[in-house]
């Protein structure tokens, strides 16, 4: 009997997003997707969308910070009828600005257990699954902090250094054994509903190009999927032409 590749996207939003972005990349690429994200009528239009198309997917309501969510998205994930897991992509994450002298201890450890802890989780059990067939990608959403902390930014700096880790010591201990693990540096503004939404002063400043693309970001973490084992890539930064770095 042959099996159809299944692919998790955990951290999806609006359909006007990454999250959103990747499920349909995958789906494109012949995976049944699960569209993994805590608010559901988001998850279900990108779903929909997916479905519309000839795609196929699922909606799972998922509070990637809760131990037992993620356990039970990657159950489900197994549980497709004849599907082989494949491929594991998270993009959950948040972000505050704030001094770090105004900023109380929960407000802190809550950046970090979206992005960082709740990684781990996923990291966790994607390798659960995948390591019994040797094979399967698991790729993380990274961002400038990952590399550098900004002023007023520290909990996300801390946060996006520490899910980095995770992903190279995963690579490090499980690339070898068939998983390709690899972290994506976005370096610039995401062209997505919550920048044209919250900042469209920003956006219309920085123009054509000024942002990434969210379809052409998607592309990158499918061809990281594709890559032959024998030249994986780890890491990978992507930022618009025009952003200075």
């Amino acid at each position: 009997m042959s099996t159809r590749p299944v692919a998790i996207v955990v951290g999806v939003g609006a359909a006007l997003g990454l999250g959103g972005a990747l499920c349909r990349r995958f789906a494109k690429g012949g995976c049944h997707v699960l569209v993994a994200g805590r608010t559901a009528d988001k998850i279900d239009a990108v779903a929909a969308e997916i479905l519309a198309a000839g795609g196929s997917a699922q909606a799972v309501v998922t509070d990637a910070t809760l131990e037992d969510d993620i356990v039970a998205l990657f159950d489900r994930a197994c549980a497709v009828p004849a599907g082989s897991l494949e491929l594991v992509a998270f993009n959950a994450g948040n972000n505050l600005r704030k001094s770090l002298i105004e900023m109380d201890a929960q407000a802190f450890e809550d950046v970090w257990r979206v992005a960082c802890f709740a990684g781990f989780l996923t990291g966790r059990e994607a390798v659960r699954r995948m390591l019994p067939q040797e094979r399967g990608s698991i790729l993380f959403s990274g961002a400038s902090a990952s590399l550098r902390g900004r002023a007023e930014f520290a909990q996300f700096a801390a946060a996006k250094a520490g899910l980095r880790m995770v992903a190279q010591s995963m690579a490090r201990e499980f690339g070898p054994r068939g998983l390709h693990v690899a972290h994506v540096v976005i370096d610039g503004g995401i062209d997505g509903e919550r920048q044209r939404t919250r900042f469209p002063e920003r956006v219309a400043k920085l123009g054509v190009d000024g942002m990434l693309d969210i379809d052409a970001i998607a592309e990158t973490y499918w061809q990281l999927h594709c890559q032959p084992r024998s030249a994986w890539t780890q890491e990978i930064d992507l930022r618009p032409f025009k952003e200075p770095f």
